[in-house]
């Protein structure tokens, strides 16, 4: 049947939380509180629109899911933020770059002009090169802005691109 990316379902969240506590609580690439529960994830994770969050699903299984919304209020409200998060089980099977594939147009058609990412940590050289792939650039690192539980103050790497 393959990975299908749709928008978001109430069904969905019980199987979109646990890879958010996982993601969280490992500490390696989320600026999140590792205890963040799971009533603050959800009001992070299902934003009001124009904001979206899609879902990579198979055979039922929630795999990931991408959150946009406006990266500003505004006069910077035309640039949307990505967030995205894949299940460790299904990395490396082009979730996550599904996922961006259609954060891009689902951004585009909701008439964003660009897409920046915040705090891309320097060690996730993974997503740092999927996102290269994708055509974002870093325009800015902030050093020793993420305490890395494993490699200790790294930098934090600001990605964007136009659409």
């Amino acid at each position: 049947m393959g990975v299908e990316i749709r928008p978001i379902t109430q069904a969905d969240w019980p199987g979109l939380w646990p890879i958010i506590e996982t993601v969280t609580r490992a500490g390696e690439t989320y600026t999140y509180p590792l205890d963040m529960t799971e009533d603050q994830a959800r009001l992070l994770w299902t934003p009001p629109a124009p904001g979206r969050t899609l879902v990579a699903v198979e055979d039922g299984q929630v795999l990931g899911a991408a959150k946009i919304i406006a990266n500003q209020q505004g006069n910077g409200a035309h640039v949307a933020n990505g967030s995205f998060m894949v299940a460790p089980e299904a990395r490396g099977r082009g979730v996550a770059r599904s996922l961006g594939e259609a954060a891009l147009v689902f951004a585009r058609n909701a008439g964003f002009r660009s897409m920046q990412f915040n705090a891309v940590v320097e060690t996730n050289t993974v997503a740092v090169a999927l996102w290269k792939t994708l055509g974002f650039e870093i325009v800015g690192t902030v050093p020793e802005a993420f305490d890395h539980p494993m490699h200790g103050p790294v930098g934090l790497h600001i990605m964007h691109r136009r659409l």
